[in-house]
């Protein structure tokens, strides 16, 4: 396992903030199936298929994170990047015109989504997760952790912590 560690300024679009670009791009460029089911304005929406609960993106699906998941049938690599907690779940929800409900915020959601994108993933497929953890995906789901890049914010501000992964089983 590869763990790194980097600095630089926060930015609420995370692809762009340069380790964690750099990163993907490592992993991206031999996949061809790519899903991201939370875009955003994702700079990487050219090589993936995307997915974003607001309207208001210029992504391929607007659907619930985990309703675009249940319809892939099998991808190559995932790109994990949910909001970090229950008040960014309800920031993403609001500014895309919607009313969070308990369902949203449960841990329950989150772990679905991740039985999901263990369903998808083929044998040796790639999961990057992003967080303020390093939980990832998981060994439960069949998933070995290779790398992990910390990017150090500074101040007040919390890391995010990149867990690549790679399914085994």
């Amino acid at each position: 396992m590869i763990i790194m560690r980097a600095w630089a300024m926060p930015n609420e679009n995370t692809f762009s903030i340069k380790p964690i670009k750099n990163l993907i791009e490592k992993y991206i460029q031999e996949k061809t199936i790519v899903i991201d089911p939370f875009s955003r304005n994702s700079i990487f929406k050219d090589k993936c298929i995307t997915n974003d609960i607001n309207m208001s993106y210029d992504t391929d699906y607007h659907l619930d994170a985990l309703d675009f998941l249940k319809n892939i049938k099998d991808a190559d690599m995932v790109l994990f990047d949910p909001p970090y907690s229950p008040r960014q779940v309800s920031e993403c929800y609001k500014n895309a015109g919607m009313s969070v409900n308990w369902k949203t915020t449960q841990s329950s959601f989150w772990s679905n989504c991740k039985k999901e994108i263990a369903r998808i993933l083929r044998k040796d497929g790639i999961a990057i997760t992003f967080g303020w953890n390093s939980g990832g995906i998981g060994k439960k789901y069949g998933f070995e952790i290779i790398q992990i890049l910390m990017v150090a914010h500074g101040g007040w501000h919390n890391d995010t912590i990149c867990t690549v992964e790679k399914k085994i089983d």
